[in-house]
């Protein structure tokens, strides 16, 4: 197994140390005082790591550290590797961005919007254009998620067993074809709205390249930058290296959540593109280099460098943030300012938010508080492994961009 080393001391690429070390001292205390149970820290820049941490327990009940080999479920972390497995099928030329979605998966052609009424007897008109690829990539194609407990089609997608999860023993493909059957919230490219649009994606992936999605990773993705520990299952002989899941406890301290923390010790029957990895502070620190690389690292290249800098860009009409454009749910990212790419949210007006941060940021999160960005500005990439339900729950990521943009100070 792989464990990251720092490679460069962090005056050397512009960090103040003592100003660095308010990012753990800040951590520590969300550990020390319940918040928590333990976390991760990885902080490069200019392509070299000047920062790792670990505090705390991977597992309260047993005490068991977290290091440098804990494995974390990374759950919408996975929205950006399935993105850009579609993109590297794009610059193949095995799909194009404007393809409609019933070309790979026949189940889309003649799809129906929610109109008016209740889950129970929705009223519906037709789509007025089709899904396409590039409405799943940006989240604008008028899917959901069952959690959302936002709109009646939410409920819809409850009743069918879609909330958390697929229903035990339903596949990628029969699961699209669920989907496919409800309505949508709105028009394709209407609106911006957090859905299983990455789970669709990921089912194209595998059509357009005649791979099941965990075999294109493993090959074209994992192998390539050496994420070695990165799947969608934990094997029996690691099973004492993966994180615990918990929620907070109303009065106090965490609840241990094995009904869902537990769904990452068997191989899923649907592999989901949308939140279905495990992972761990090395190999998604690679990921995340291959980005900040501009779609290569260590010499694998992945992705051309103008296919990165398109995806991640604004593609919101108008250049809205998703405060404008965006349906008022959770997401895994604030709204104010923050616009959507071909898998990324993306900084486009770095003052409305009231966050330390860059214009042009990109980066994504999952549901157990874990987080990455990649800043193009000062030229460096953080990414922040923990394992808390929901990720709303407190204001880490926030926090975290506030404290590193504090100790850069060339």
């Amino acid at each position: 197994m792989a464990v990251l080393k720092v490679e460069a001391e962090p005056g050397e690429v512009g960090f103040d140390p003592d100003r660095l070390a308010r990012i753990d001292t800040h951590f520590q205390r969300y550990v020390d005082d319940g918040r928590l149970a333990g976390w991760s820290i990885a902080l490069a820049r200019r392509g070299r790591l000047a920062h790792v941490s670990h505090y705390g327990r991977r597992d309260l009940e047993t005490g068991l550290p977290v290091d440098g080999d804990t494995l974390w479920r990374i759950y919408s972390m996975t929205k950006p590797v399935t993105s850009v497995a579609a993109l590297m099928l794009y610059e193949r030329g095995a799909l194009e961005l404007t393809d409609p979605v019933s070309r790979y998966i026949p189940s889309f052609a003649d799809l129906r919007v929610y109109q008016a009424g209740s889950a129970l007897k929705p009223a519906t008109v037709p789509a007025v254009e089709p899904v396409r690829i590039w409405h799943l990539l940006t989240h604008t194609a008028g899917l959901t998620y069952g959690f959302h407990h936002a709109h009646p089609v939410d409920e819809m997608y409850r009743a069918k067993g879609f909330e958390f999860a697929a229903p035990r023993g339903m596949d990628l493909a029969a699961a699209c074809d669920a989907w496919a059957a409800l309505p949508l919230l709105f028009q394709p490219g209407a609106e911006w709205n957090y859905s299983v649009a990455t789970d669709v994606l990921g089912r194209v992936v595998e059509v357009a390249s005649g791979q099941s999605l965990d075999e294109f990773f493993a090959e074209h993705i994992f192998g390539p930058l050496d994420m070695t520990e990165t799947g969608f299952a934990v094997p029996p002989e690691d099973l004492d290296r993966l994180a615990a899941l918990y929620t907070p406890n109303p009065t106090g301290g965490l609840i241990r959540n094995t009904s869902l923390g537990e769904a990452i010790t068997r191989p899923p029957s649907m592999l989901s593109g949308g939140g279905g990895l495990v992972s761990t502070l090395h190999d998604y620190h690679r990921f995340t280099q291959m980005l900040a690389g501009g779609g290569q690292l260590n010499g694998e290249r992945l992705l051309g460098t103008r296919t990165l800098r398109y995806a991640t860009r604004n593609h919101l009409p108008g250049n809205a943030d998703l405060d404008a454009f965006g349906r008022p749910i959770s997401a895994e990212s604030a709204f104010a300012g923050i616009g959507f790419g071909l898998g990324f949210s993306v900084v486009v007006d770095e003052l409305a938010g009231k966050v330390l941060t860059s214009p042009g940021e990109f980066a994504w999160g999952g549901l157990a508080s874990t987080s990455f960005y990649v800043d193009p500005v000062e030229d460096l990439t953080v990414v922040f492994m923990t394992q808390l339900l929901p990720s709303s729950t407190y204001p880490i990521r926030p926090q975290l961009r506030a404290l590193v943009a504090q100790a850069v100070v060339d």
